[in-house]
Order: C-alpha cells, then structure tokens, then sequence
C-alpha cells in the first residue's frame, strides 16, 4: 500500500510541476505535526496533506460545482482538472 501512496505523490507532483501549479500556501499544525498546502492553477485549487512524511500524503481537489473530489490517483486530479479548465471563457 505505501508504494501506491508513495507512486502516487511522486505522480502528482511531477504532473503539477509540468502545468505549472503554484503553491499559495502551507502550513502546519504542531500539536497534530499534519502540513496542509494548498496549490493552484487559473481557478482550480488542490489540497495536499501529510503528517510527518510527504509521500504518505492524501489529495483533495474540488469539481467544478464545488464537491469534494477525494483523489486516490493522478486521473481524479486530472480529470477533475480539465474539467475546471474547459469551462473557463
């Protein structure tokens, strides 16, 4: 399973770095030791966050009407992506 994980974080930010994703912010909470960073693109927003190491981090993004999207490979963040993009005019 952490090699899953792992792939999955290494996917991600390979992916973000090549749209050119910035990140807005981060920030940590130490009593729970859980980093939160928050990254952007145009109008789409993801969540990133992991308690102590980043490769076991979890994904959060948000669909274009503005639901959670849980991500758990690199095609829910993309899919979810394109779809916020396409619908820019």
């Amino acid at each position: 399973m952490d090699n899953a994980v792992a792939s999955l974080y290494a996917k991600v930010h390979q992916w973000t770095d090549a749209i050119g994703f910035r990140l807005n912010a981060s920030q940590t909470n130490d009593k729970s030791n859980v980093t939160t960073r928050h990254y952007f693109f145009e109008t789409f927003n993801f969540i990133e966050r992991f308690k102590k190491d980043p490769e076991k981090s979890k994904f959060l993004c948000f669909d274009m009407y503005g639901e959670k999207v849980n991500v758990k490979s690199l095609l829910d963040l993309q899919s979810a992506f394109f779809e916020n993009i396409s619908q820019l005019k």
